[in-house]
């Protein structure tokens, strides 16, 4: 069977190779090889630098990281759900995922009912963005008669799990579309994009339709209920309301919180994270950046305290664990294309991301979420951040050279 796929496809290629009938949907065709086989070419001597990883095998791995991710946004999501639906009553319950519900029930204690509900909610939200996505991807590489990159399918999975499960999926789809257009095509494609395309299409719906995005009122789990996130209860009640509504930093840790749907588990988050650090595709310096630039902010406003703001009392250990931090410190600031390209420059950029994200959800309570806007923030400066490197070391080895030439 494989070996007759491999025939049929060489058969065909001729058609959609330039001069061939189809040659105008080489691009499509090219895609769908190398998704199934793997390129022949291949570099053999130099002046090539051969290397185990390709962007294929690239995109491949941030996708398996991913995994725990989405493991756990299906059954948080439909967890959440069956606790609503089990203090509201089934009477509450209406639409398709009710009808596929009821003949599995909404047991919170079941993890089978969990997942499947939660499920539910992930899966046309990421079948939207695929779709949709995949085909402005499809298009722009037929007009333009290049490739189609793989980078559309780490950036689809990645919007989907920073969105609400309850967003429209019409929402979802206009996202998805300003991510990929206006957000990396315009640009030139995969590789050429100076923002992270799957936070350019977040950020375009949270300020055209910032009442599905955030607030008391975005997590919706059924006809009478809403749920707050916890940095929204932190924001309007500080430390203690947090502590009233039940919720404990090891539940938060562990993901059993209302929010996004991949941003509420900081342990999947770490476990996926990992991996990437392991294979060196996410950058261990941005990672400690993020990390130290939060802690010391966090640490700063906590020893200022606020009699007005009870954002300023929140420590270190929470901000990790609220809101998309975690997801945003892990898969999006260490994006290679979007983030810093020298090793300094990488230092320097985590600690911008840490430093603004609590800038902005301690100094503007009202949005009290902020790690989408702190690494939009770092990417405009990304490439300041590298020339200024980059000049100090020339500098650097002018002086040095000019030592030695006087010692001569």
């Amino acid at each position: 069977m494989i070996g007759q796929l491999r025939k049929l496809l060489d058969r065909v290629e001729p058609r959609f190779s330039p001069g061939g009938k189809w040659h105008k949907y080489y691009g499509l065709f090219e895609m769908v090889d190398t998704l199934l086989y793997s390129p022949p070419d291949r570099t053999i001597g130099a002046p090539h630098v051969r290397d185990a990883l390709d962007l294929k095998r690239v995109m491949g791995y941030v996708w398996l990281a991913t995994f725990p991710v989405m493991f756990m946004a299906c059954y948080n999501t439909g967890y959440q759900a069956n606790m609503a639906m089990a203090s509201l009553g089934l009477e509450h319950a209406e639409g398709w995922r009710a009808s596929v519900m009821d003949m599995f029930g909404y047991d919170p204690n079941s993890f089978f009912q969990n997942f499947l509900h939660g499920l539910l909610y992930f899966l046309p939200v990421y079948l939207t963005t695929f779709i949709v996505g995949g085909i402005a991807e499809v298009i722009f590489a037929l007009v333009r008669g290049h490739e189609v990159n793989e980078g559309f399918f780490v950036t689809s999975i990645l919007y989907s799990l920073v969105l609400p499960p309850t967003i429209p999926l019409w929402m979802v789809a206009l996202g998805i579309l300003f991510g990929v257009i206006l957000g990396k095509e315009v640009f030139g494609g995969t590789g050429k994009n100076f923002i992270n395309p799957a936070l350019a299409g977040r950020a375009f719906l949270f300020f055209a339709y910032p009442a599905f995005m955030s607030g008391d009122a975005v997590w919706v789990a059924a006809d009478g209920y809403t749920g707050a996130t916890p940095l929204a209860i932190a924001a309007a009640n500080g430390m203690q309301g947090v502590a009233q509504s039940g919720l404990s930093w090891w539940d938060a840790f562990i993901g059993f919180e209302p929010g996004s749907l991949g941003e509420t588990s900081t342990l999947a988050i770490l476990l996926g994270g990992s991996f990437l650090l392991f294979t060196k595709i996410a950058s261990w310096r941005i990672v400690s950046g993020v990390m130290f630039g939060m802690i010391m902010t966090s640490i700063l406003f906590n020893t200022i305290g606020s009699d007005t703001n009870p954002m300023f009392a929140m420590p270190w250990w929470w901000h990790l664990v609220t809101g998309g931090f975690a997801f945003g410190m892990m898969f999006m600031a260490t994006d290679p294309v979007t983030a810093s390209q020298t090793n300094a420059g990488r230092w320097w950029f985590g600690v911008l991301v840490g430093v603004m994200v609590v800038l902005i959800r301690v100094v503007n309570p009202a949005f009290p979420e902020g790690m989408m806007l702190a690494i939009l923030f770092a990417n405009i400066f990304a490439p300041l951040i590298d020339y200024a490197v980059i000049k100090a070391n020339i500098k650097r080895r002018l002086q040095r050279q000019a030592t030695v030439g006087e010692g001569k």
